[in-house]
């Protein structure tokens, strides 16, 4: 899977698409990603403890990493993800469209 925890975003297809975020979370053995601020579901729930919200919350569900587009820093949109690897032996994200490293060393 080519998408990371704390990527930028951009969902390109389903009832969010063009909505983008932050990766929270990944699965990497599902291939799915928990986006903030996308992919809404209703939980209903019961307080447990002294203090603990009860009602009907709302929390992000996982989406499908086929359904997602890393966003460059340098072309500001949804892009395509290669790898390259460094002369001192690293292994790193590049941008297909600008040949941006989409990772920090």
């Amino acid at each position: 899977m080519k998408i990371k925890k704390n990527d930028p975003v951009v969902v390109i297809s389903g009832d969010d698409k063009g909505k983008r975020g932050k990766v929270l979370k990944t699965f990497p053995e599902t291939g799915r990603v928990i986006v903030e601020g996308v992919n809404f579901i209703k939980r209903h729930t019961r307080a447990r403890k002294q203090g603990e919200k009860s009602g009907i919350l709302e929390k992000e569900a996982p989406i499908s990493a086929t359904n997602l587009m890393v966003i460059c820093a340098k072309c500001n949109r949804g892009v395509r993800v290669g790898s390259r690897i460094l002369p001192d032996g690293h292994r790193v994200r590049i941008c297909r469209s600008c040949g941006e490293m989409l990772d920090k060393i």
